[in-house]
């Protein structure tokens, strides 16, 4: 009589976890997940492995052995997954999917990561202040945030940086590179993040709006900046007098006031100013432009504030109003000279 084998009497279990395995070599390595042990040791740097073939893969880090090579480019690598995965750069394979949205990936790795964004799941704990990430690398450059180090230094002038990104974004500042351009107008920039926000000046989104009033705005730190207009706030104050101010620039522009610079002067008569603005005004003196026009009768002005009063005329709107009797008038000027005649005092332009 012919009797059939059981293939499972030719399988060992682990007595443990009760998993099979059709060799005796492959149960006494499984089995090393439950006792911890790790027979193999690396004679360089002392690191022990579970497994033979880790440790010989291990020692490629010292010795810089790189034995598997790319068909395409020859690209070595020293593991043979890390070359079939770089392999699917060139026949653009994409064998994992996410089960949520069905985003393709190159490696199961970063399937898993990406699926923290559905499931918010954040594995990785700071030490130090407990803030959880979703990624171990974003939380090891949270770390330093607490530790100060900055590992990652420019060549030219030194200065270090937190994040490699960050580290190589600012070399752009010494090469003059910008690899990134604008596909309307081909303005180029340093950074990929200023580019889209220049695209914004073609497409005319504005995506960051004020809760308050509703206005829209292009960049979310000029919205910033405007919420202040409702807020009240001042962060800046000059040391000097203590007055305060909503933007830093304009904190800037007021301390020239204490130190007399004027860094910017006229190219045709030498004239200094305190702000460039003041300086690109005076140079309509020598040019004769005029760029603000009104469109009721067609006068031009070469300050945008001439013009305000100028449509005055038109609108007979008087906004400076006398507190003591009652007359209002178009410009604040003449409300000053107007004053005089309830004061001794003499107003002196």
């Amino acid at each position: 009589m012919n009797f059939k084998s059981n293939p499972r009497k030719k399988q060992h279990s682990c007595d443990i976890c009760g998993s099979y395995f059709t060799k005796k070599q492959s149960m006494l390595q499984h089995m090393r997940t439950h006792t911890g042990e790790k027979p193999y040791s690396c004679e360089v740097c002392g690191s022990s492995f579970t497994l033979k073939q880790t440790m010989y893969r291990h020692m490629r880090t010292h010795t810089g052995e790189k034995p598997y090579s790319c068909k395409v480019c020859g690209f070595s690598f020293a593991h043979r997954q890390t070359m079939l995965q770089h392999m699917r750069t060139h026949t653009g394979e994409k064998p994992y999917s996410c089960d949520v949205c069905g985003s393709l990936f190159t490696m199961k790795q970063t399937m898993l990561r990406h699926k923290r964004t559905h499931t918010g799941e954040k594995p990785y704990s700071c030490k130090i202040c407990g803030s959880s990430f979703a990624h171990c690398q974003t939380m090891l450059q949270h770390m330093r945030t607490h530790t100060g180090e900055k590992p990652y230094s420019c060549e030219v002038c030194g200065s270090s940086y937190t994040q490699k990104q960050n580290m190589i974004q600012h070399m752009r500042t010494h090469t003059g590179e910008k690899p990134y351009s604008c596909e309307v107008c081909g303005s180029s920039f340093t950074l990929k993040q200023s580019m889209y926000r220049h695209m914004r000046t073609h497409t005319g989104e504005k995506p960051y709006s004020c809760k308050i009033c509703g206005f829209a705005f292009t960049m979310k730190q000029t919205m910033l900046l405007h919420m202040r207009t409702h807020t009240g706030e001042k962060p800046y104050s000059c040391d000097v007098c203590g007055s305060s101010f909503a933007r830093k620039q304009h904190l800037l522009q007021h301390m020239q006031t204490h130190t007399g610079v004027k860094p910017y002067s006229c190219e045709v008569c030498g004239s200094s100013f305190t702000l460039k603005q003041t300086m690109y005004q005076h140079m309509r003196t020598h040019t004769g432009e005029k760029p603000h026009s009104c469109e009721i009768c067609g006068s031009s002005f070469a300050r945008k504030q001439h013009l305000l009063q100028h449509l005055q005329t038109h609108t007979g709107e008087k906004p400076y109003l006398c507190e003591v009797c009652g007359t209002s008038f178009a410009r604040k000027q003449h409300l000053l000279q107007h004053m005089q005649t309830h004061t001794s005092k003499k107003y002196e332009p």
